[in-house]
């Protein structure tokens, strides 16, 4: 519950952030201007966000018969986590990762990277899908948008803010003055994204809680999480390279720091995720370690045909 508290706290804050950045670079005028656009800006994103973000990774739709074992195993942890099946995709990338993504759990997507199956074992892999289960059942698929999409709006309301001279309806100047109004036109933005990554970072610990308990075994999504740690040091995701604002949707940042990414990441430290996760499991023997590729595709080198 604690989580949730502070997800809308964070979230009632970035909101109170745009209405009062709105309101000081441009009066009641730019600010309404501005929140009109946003709003739709994000009822575009409510309903076009999965099939924008899949596309973006060239997103291949995985069916039952090319990949048995893992279908199955996805359909049965969607069962324990009372969802309906998600619709599974395919990135063709080596850095081993995955993202969930849809408005709600009736029109979700589980997306992995062909890396994650070649590297991982059935285990981890169930103990990935699993978070992005949790992700789709806390709804925070839609959540993430609706924050990149205020967060965008604050960096589009400072852009209003030079356009009406930083002067309200009535001429008015802002109180602030001409240097007050660039301090927020560069401070507004920063202070966006730090909110953005809080929430980012919240959801995520949550998501690792109840994924832990919809695989049955917090070890397996540990163990998982430290391989993408570990494999993403080598590897480089050129799509989301290209592509940094999708980020914040995959279990593990995919970026590989080459800019300033180290500063503003959406993501907790994935030691501590590692942490809390083993504080979760009770004592038990391991696992046995299978074969990296068990899903019934084709070698290693092309797994999909």
């Amino acid at each position: 519950m604690g989580g949730y508290l502070r997800t809308a706290i964070l979230l009632a804050g970035l909101t109170a952030l745009f209405l009062a950045i709105g309101y000081l670079l441009g009066g009641r005028q730019g600010m309404v201007i501005a929140f009109l656009v946003a709003c739709a800006t994000n009822l575009w994103s409510w309903w076009n966000s999965d099939r924008v973000v899949l596309s973006m990774h060239n997103a291949e739709p995985i069916a039952p018969e090319s990949a048995p074992r893992l279908y199955q195993m996805v359909e049965g942890l969607a069962q324990r986590a009372g969802l309906p099946m998600p619709a599974l995709y395919v990135i063709h990338e080596d850095q081993p990762n995955a993202f969930a993504t849809g408005r709600n759990p009736e029109n979700a997507a589980v997306a992995v990277n062909t890396g994650l199956l070649n590297l991982m074992s059935e285990q981890e892999v169930a103990g990935v899908v699993a978070h992005e289960l949790a992700h789709i059942k806390h709804r925070d698929t839609l959540l993430m948008t609706l924050t990149a999409t205020l967060a965008g709006a604050i960096g589009m309301l400072a852009q209003f803010g030079f356009l009406f001279g930083g002067r309200s309806e009535d001429g008015r100047r802002n109180p602030f003055g001409p240097i007050g109004a660039l301090l927020l036109v560069i401070v507004g933005p920063i202070a966006a994204m730090l909110v953005q990554m809080a929430i980012s970072r919240s959801r995520e610990y949550e998501a690792d809680r109840l994924g832990a308990e919809i695989c049955g075994d917090p070890r397996q999504l540990a163990s998982g999480l430290q391989k993408l740690e570990h494999y993403k040091q080598g590897l480089v995701n050129h799509t989301a390279e290209a592509h940094p604002a999708s980020a914040h949707m995959f279990i593990i940042n995919p970026l590989s720091g080459m800019r300033m990414d180290s500063l503003f990441t959406t993501h907790p430290p994935t030691e501590e995720r590692i942490r809390r996760l083993l504080a979760m499991a009770p004592p038990a023997p391991a696992w046995p370690q299978p074969a990296a590729n068990r899903w019934g595709t084709a070698p290693r080198r092309n797994p999909w045909g």
